[in-house]
């Protein structure tokens, strides 16, 4: 028989939105690992002691980690889903009948307090110490990666870099071109980019990706032990810029945590002569990154690496046992060049080989060429191998971020508003990484000991 089911009104209803959160439910392991107390006390600061209440900061936190957890990029939308799941009040301590905080308090919180506290970046260390806690960061090898992330601006809206643009009284400009504008009073004057945007004049404009677009990048520094996240930047989408940020990050991490690894993971990027000069003379770090090498020839004639360095009498020596010594006239101008001599050259049988459109060889030796031998011979090992599988644990967080996170633009406008975007996502990454290592681990001594 075909059933019908009857409407009944009941005045009164007494629910906990506890009993309707599954216990497996991704906000609850969230939560378990998730503490704001020393979120509150470093905002403590810009608040009144006197006054009419104003809306909990925490509450506020806890939004916006279900916004970007869930991929909920419109902070409209995230007030309107708060309102209606349950799971979320629950999360962010809402009863049935309290109210959900307005779209608008967001742009001034994070405009105000939360950026002149930096208190994006507090969270995002105080969720790191708890993954450290929690025994999923070892510190002995860290990878290092860069990812494209689009700004929230329109290709119409921009000029020719070599325009002279009239940006108006500084006072009554949008804030990325306060940023902008006092960015370029601290550094020093460099080549004008091919195109800058009006609406956000420190995005960068690049093609690295397919058509021209406007965008910056997030740099993430991870331990390899599991994925944790340990630091993140954002900078400009060029490699001097991300090869400087990732500097930034180790420097940060050193003298925060104490923490410095052994190895360093990245791409050839990072295998600049100069970083890898850091990496080893400065840092003592194994630079586990492919060399950036343009002096192999592939047209049969004689490659750099076919010559011998001699370093106790500063030459090169060549396939046929002369020598290459430092070529006084050219001291000043490079004095890590190298020349053979003319006659030894000339009369040469293996000219046409190591030389045929040049009187006579030359070489070029970068000052940091130690660390690039030490590069290249980390790069023979079994050590290397395994790192380069490693590696795509960095690809897979920025793919996690862009798929499942869904950043793959950015809201906020200006170096802050990405800063503040790239923290939150990693700060979430990470509690997703805790609530994925840790939680089943648990589950399963729990099963044990009963």
């Amino acid at each position: 028989m075909m059933g019908h089911q009857a409407t009944r009104r009941e005045l009164f209803v007494m629910i906990s939105l506890d009993e309707y959160v599954p216990e497996d439910h991704l906000l609850r392991a969230v939560d378990r690992y998730l503490d704001l107390s020393e979120f509150r006390l470093c905002l403590a600061d810009s608040y009144s002691h006197t006054g009419r209440p104003s809306i909990d900061p925490e509450l506020l936190a806890r939004m916006l980690i279900i916004g970007y957890c869930y991929g909920i990029r419109s902070e409209r939308r995230l007030c309107e889903e708060v309102g209606m799941n349950l799971a979320y009040r629950w999360f962010c301590r809402l009863g049935l009948r309290d109210k959900v905080p307005d779209h608008s308090s967001f742009s001034k919180n994070r405009h105000g307090r939360f950026r002149d506290h930096d208190a994006f970046r507090q969270l995002f260390d105080s969720v790191l110490r708890r993954c450290m806690a929690e025994g999923l960061v070892q510190g002995e090898g860290f990878a290092t990666d860069a990812s494209m992330i689009k700004a929230d601006v329109q290709r119409q809206r921009s000029r020719s870099g070599d325009t002279d643009i009239d940006w108006g009284d500084p006072a009554q400009a949008s804030r990325p071109v306060r940023e902008y504008l006092a960015a370029l009073e601290q550094a020093n004057p460099v080549s004008p980019p091919k195109r800058i945007s009006l609406t956000d004049p420190s995005a960068t404009w690049t093609a690295a990706a397919g058509p021209a677009i406007f965008a910056y990048s997030t740099n993430y520094l991870i331990d390899l032990k599991v994925g944790v996240i340990v630091d993140v930047e954002a900078s400009a989408v060029t490699k001097t810029a991300e090869v400087e940020a990732t500097k930034t990050m180790i420097n940060r991490v050193e003298e925060k945590y104490a923490m410095k690894p052994r190895r360093l993971v990245g791409d050839t990027n990072y295998g600049v002569a100069a970083m890898l000069g850091w990496l080893v003379d400065e840092k003592g770090i194994a630079p586990h990154v492919p060399v950036w090498d343009k002096s192999e020839h592939h047209d049969g004639t004689f490659s750099r690496t076919d010559f011998t360095f001699d370093a106790a009498n500063n030459r090169y020596v060549c396939p046929a046992g002369k020598y290459l010594k430092p070529a006084q006239r050219s001291q000043q101008k490079n004095p890590f060049r190298y020349r053979a001599s003319l006659y030894d050259c000339q009369v040469c049988q293996l000219k046409p080989r190591c030389c045929p459109n040049m009187i006579i060889r030359k070489i070029d030796r970068s000052p940091h060429e130690p660390a690039r031998d030490v590069a290249r011979a980390i790069g023979k090992t079994p050590a290397y191998r395994e790192s380069r599988r490693e590696r795509k644990k960095v690809e897979m967080l920025f793919a996690h971020l862009k798929r499942i996170l869904k950043l793959r633009q950015l809201r906020l406008r200006g170096p802050s508003g990405a800063h503040d975007e790239f923290l939150l996502a990693a700060t979430v990454q990470n509690l997703r990484r805790m609530a994925k290592n840790l939680i089943p681990t648990r589950r399963n001594e729990n099963l044990v000991m009963s």
